[in-house]
């Protein structure tokens, strides 16, 4: 029992170390993109009510990536503490060597790859699918279904701008309503005017084609250019203005959002490269837990941060090179066979290179410090 505490403490720590680090990078990633999302929102281009389930459907796309950074940091940050306070060293002088450091640190690492595997190979691509079909929902809105009482909305294109004062629950009548849109000659390259319409309410109405329409009634039209006192003013009883299906941007790849399962039986590169990319993430964590213990190796004098750099950099050349590679798979350049397993089998290799290196060299120059006394 005694010899498992050292590698429940190391454990402890780590996993500690990857739960705050993961959930600072998660919190920054996911409010870059729900600023993102709440632009389109702002612009009436998704509705507001869709944000939340948005940001949901996306946590396992952002947690696969962020978990095998978060270990890769949670080693270097935790083992480095170790190395400053010296329990590396009291553990060293007991027995605890490099290597069965790495073997200990793999231990929590294979909840963590379980954990992005369950993400990559199926959490991730179900919550893409549901994000796509709200995103497409989205899509068959029209400006009428997007409006905010009390505000000024602009269509992406900037050729309009609404505002109502008031709207029912059912968003089936409005009050109030202000419309500025910018008039484009026929070609569609020269803007010819503005025409600001008001009128003191409106309905939506939809035709046999699916087409949709804002009918207002009890209103202007006024015609004509800004700063100019030539201008055309037309009364109407009831209005028909068209209303444009906003289009909502989306970075989401649609071989993402492919169930595994499907991916397996498929003979396509573009799909076999993208289940070999899903089978990379969980043995990413164990090939940068390798890496990252000889990197966590920390001198007090030196202090904790010194090789926090360069290990990231590492990181990001591994990560880099990985989505280079599935570039090429997705065009058919380099063979499945080889696929993306050889750039795991690389850094591996410079993992166990810096994980022998060190206690090789520091047997070396024991040796030599030998061979000096003897000679001496």
């Amino acid at each position: 029992m005694s010899g498992l505490i050292i590698p429940r403490y190391l454990s402890r720590e780590l996993l500690m170390t990857l739960g705050a680090v993961s959930a600072v990078l998660l919190a920054i990633i996911m409010s870059g993109r729900f600023i993102k999302y709440l632009a389109q929102a702002a612009q009436g281009l998704l509705d507001p009510g869709v944000l939340l389930q948005i940001m949901l459907y996306r946590v396992p796309s952002f947690l696969e990536l962020i978990l095998p950074l978060g270990l890769f940091l949670g080693i270097l940050l935790a083992y480095g503490r170790l190395y400053l306070d010296s329990e590396m060293t009291v553990l060293a002088a007991t027995g605890m060597s490099p290597q069965r450091l790495a073997v200990y640190t793999l231990v929590p690492a294979i909840p963590v790859a379980a954990l992005v595997a369950w993400m990559s190979l199926g959490l991730a691509p179900q919550g893409i699918r549901l994000v796509e079909q709200l995103l497409n929902e989205q899509k068959a809105l029209t400006e009428f279904d997007t409006l905010v009482p009390g505000r000024f909305q602009t269509m992406k294109d900037g050729s309009r701008v609404t505002y109502v004062e008031d709207l029912t629950d059912d968003r089936t009548e409005l009050s109030r309503v202000f419309i500025s849109e910018k008039q484009m000659s026929r070609d569609g390259g020269k803007e010819r005017g503005i025409a600001v319409l008001v009128a003191e309410g409106g309905r939506q109405e939809v035709q046999a084609d699916g087409s949709r329409y804002l009918i207002l009634q009890n209103g202007y039209r006024y015609d004509g250019n800004p700063g100019e006192a030539d201008y055309r003013v037309i009364r109407y009883d009831t209005y028909g203005v068209l209303l444009a299906r906003p289009a909502v941007s989306s970075e989401i790849n649609e071989r993402e959002a492919i169930p595994t399962s499907e991916l397996i039986g498929s003979d396509q590169p573009r799909h076999q490269a993208e289940l070999q990319w899903r089978l990379s993430l969980p043995l990413l964590v164990f090939v940068v837990a390798v890496l990252a213990v000889p990197l966590a190796r920390a001198n007090p004098r030196q202090g904790r941060f010194l090789k926090l750099l360069p290990a990231i950099l590492l990181y990001m050349a591994y990560l880099a090179t990985l989505i280079a590679v599935r570039g090429e798979l997705d065009k058919g350049k380099i063979p499945m066979l080889i696929g993306l397993w050889w750039v795991h089998g690389v850094f591996l290799l410079i993992g166990l290179g810096l994980l022998f290196w060190e206690p090789l060299r520091l047997q070396l120059a024991r040796r030599r410090a030998e061979r000096s006394l003897n000679h001496g």
